[in-house]
């Protein structure tokens, strides 16, 4: 658009100047506006905070008008989701609020239907804690009993989005972000890029089933090309990606349009062809196999912390993990559940809606199944699935999770506005496509800080959420503290919708009635 704006602000002066002077009056005034018009335009293309501004000349205004009539018709039509939640308008305001350090409180009190079904809260306590003496940037080792290079996190993370489905200016201003607030920026499956360096915030390299950075020229696992990008300092773990909950059980998908030549290369691929991760890895293949490949990565990274990704399918599968955990004496330093709701830049409509467990459910059986074996304290959960506001957070720290990473609300700090085109290369906030004229308008050195704006702000909210339930320290939080409406008439805790399990329990002959079959079925040896 700015091409076309360029061309525009060249010719029509002169031609309504020429038709003012040689045809009649009436083209001064046309003139005039056409120099105020290109006066505006070069003022939008010169400012780095709107990227929609910059890349649409003029046009762009038209978003911020919509803006300024919030909520009524903003929330409802600019930012409306398909499916049309108005808890998602609500939480997608507050992360464009705190990523622009605006104020992001709210007037009228709550805005969601406290008696609808499925509606949660958290329990407040009468002597509640002073959330301005408590630690404001809680963090977490990672690091199990074989980690040589454990890792001091955040407890909020970027989660995982390759370059490749995301542009070059987005990567780094995210792991700017990271820099800037100390926390991690998983890479995504789609390699290391030179942009995942370039700011120097730390890395969860991620691997996926293609090995992308960590492969040879036959697309299979390659320990030297593994062991070079492990080895830098910038990478603080390892995560092996066995499922991802927008398409698990179907592979990455990029599409042909965003596999440039620089995407290509970096992925080692051919270049304009539509790329599909297998939808299985090819270095193991049962759980035994994936803890001896989980060892071999944590060897050949010098001791840092490795770990797998997966959104839980068949129970019984991931208890055959379990099972191998114990007979190789072999652990993950960390697991990240993440959930079917989890988003994608490409994916079909049918994996991402109807396949893989919703994060509650996946992260409250996995945390119940370590702490069954006899394994939690070996091992941390992150939790990845529409983590957007502190309650989210707060929500799966209570169900298990140690640490929580977020995809779509980083996105939208950097100026994501959902356009729902991230498959079609035409981004028009140039976060999700490859398009240089569409990318080169998210000014990096602007949208970083807005990344670590976000971050504080959420990690802040998690603090003071924490304060008001009466408690010091987020660890502390229990299923006990949160509550649903399960109907009209009847409210219910996480623990009693998530009951959680004993200690050892699935090891001493105590396994509950509704984990027996799954855990009969589940075999060490085979995934099924």
């Amino acid at each position: 658009m700015r091409k076309q704006f360029i061309i525009f602000a060249i010719i029509a002066p002169i031609v309504f100047g020429l038709l003012g002077i040689f045809y009649s009056q009436f083209f001064i005034w046309v003139f005039g506006a056409v120099v105020l018009l290109v006066v505006i335009g070069i003022l939008d293309m010169l400012q780095t905070r709107h990227t929609i501004m910059r890349n649409f000349p003029i046009l762009g205004r038209a978003r911020y008008w919509f803006e300024d009539l919030r909520p009524k018709l903003y929330q409802y039509f600019v930012e409306s989701d398909i499916d049309g939640r108005p808890i998602n308008r609500i939480d997608r305001s507050t992360v464009y609020q705190r990523a622009k350090k605006e104020t992001d409180t709210m007037p009228f009190g709550t805005q969601l239907d406290v008696y609808a079904e499925g509606y949660e809260w958290m329990c407040h306590s009468i002597a509640p804690k002073d959330f301005h003496h408590l630690n404001a940037q809680p963090r977490v080792i990672i690091g199990g009993k074989d980690c040589l290079q454990k890792y001091d996190a955040s407890i909020f993370n970027v989660s995982a989005m390759s370059f490749g489905s995301l542009s070059s200016n987005a990567v780094e201003a995210l792991n700017g972000g990271a820099k800037i607030g100390g926390f991690a920026h998983n890479t995504g499956e789609g390699g290391l890029s030179p942009y995942h360096l370039n700011q120097g915030g730390d890395i969860i390299w991620q691997i996926g089933t293609g090995y992308f950075s960590a492969r040879d020229k036959d697309g299979n696992f390659s320990v030297d090309a593994y062991k070079k990008n492990a080895l830098r300092p910038e990478v603080k773990m390892i995560e092996l990606k066995l499922s991802q909950g927008a398409k698990p059980g179907h592979g990455g998908i990029l599409p042909a349009k965003k596999n440039t030549a620089e995407v290509a290369a970096i992925r080692l691929v051919e270049a304009g062809t539509t790329v599909f991760s297998p939808p299985y890895h090819s270095a193991f293949n049962n759980p035994k196999g994936l803890l001896q490949f989980i060892k071999v990565l944590r060897d050949n990274s010098g001791g840092k912390p490795v770990g797998f990704k997966l959104c839980i399918g068949q129970k019984s599968e991931f208890i055959g993990i379990c099972k191998a955990m114990l007979e190789l004496n072999i652990y993950p330093d960390f697991i990240t559940v993440d959930g079917g709701e989890g988003g994608t830049g490409a994916a079909p409509q049918e994996f991402s809606n109807y396949v893989g467990a919703p994060l509650m459910d996946g992260l409250a059986f996995v945390h119940n199944m370590l702490c069954g074996f006899g394994l939690r304290s070996e091992i941390k959960i992150i939790a990845s699935g529409k983590m957007i506001s502190g309650f989210h957070l707060v929500r799966a720290i209570a169900l298990g999770a140690d640490a929580c990473n977020s995809a779509r609300a980083m996105m939208m700090s950097i100026g994501c506005i959902q356009a729902l085109v991230c498959n079609t290369n035409k981004c028009p906030t140039g976060v999700a496509t490859q398009d240089k004229s569409l990318s080169s308008g998210l000014v990096v050195a602007d949208k970083k800080q807005r990344v670590a704006n976000y971050h504080s702000e959420t990690l802040k909210n998690v603090v003071e959420l924490c304060g008001a339930a009466g408690l010091e320290d987020y660890r502390t939080l229990t299923r006990s503290h949160i509550y649903r409406r399960v109907s009209m008439n009847e409210v219910k805790t996480f623990e009693e919708i998530f009951p959680s399990l004993e200690s050892g329990c699935m090891v001493n002959d105590k396994i509950p009635e509704k984990y027996k079959v799954d855990f009969a079925n589940a075999n060490s040896e085979k995934w099924q």
